[in-house]
């Protein structure tokens, strides 16, 4: 954890280590009576050596793997959504001004448009794993 063991440490440094503490223990590598020990420890250590011996025998913690970023982020990527949600409430404005119910038939011919080219890239996605699995 450190270089220099007897580096006195303050609080921010015991909630980092009862949370390293707590993912090991989540992970499944402590039971419950050693994460109640250790984290006893953590909470009376007074220098870095005695967080150190909190963690000797568990690994270190590994970079958490990057989800991969959607192109689609921001307001801009929510906009099918939010109009979809405006569709059936103009529907049924425009029926009660015009007394025609096929104003409801652009409920789902809106969500044809906005969203009928999802289904293909849903199906390129599946086809990408699959060769992917292959290799």
């Amino acid at each position: 954890m450190s270089d220099v063991p007897e580096i006195r440490i303050g609080t921010a440094e015991r909630e980092q280590a009862m949370q390293r503490l707590s993912d090991h223990f989540a992970a499944g590598r402590l039971s419950v009576a050693e994460f109640d020990e250790r984290s006893a420890v953590v909470a009376a250590a007074m220098t870095r050596g005695d967080l150190d011996a909190v963690f000797v025998d568990l690994p270190e913690p590994v970079a958490a793997t990057a989800v991969p970023a959607k192109h689609d982020t921001g307001f801009m990527a929510e906009w099918p959504e939010r109009l979809m949600a405006v569709i059936p409430i103009v529907a049924v404005i425009l029926f009660f001004l015009t007394h025609s119910w096929l104003w409801f038939l652009a409920i789902p011919l809106m969500g044809a448009l906005l969203y009928g080219n999802r289904h293909d890239r849903g199906r390129d996605r599946r086809r990408g794993r699959r060769a992917e699995d292959k290799d």
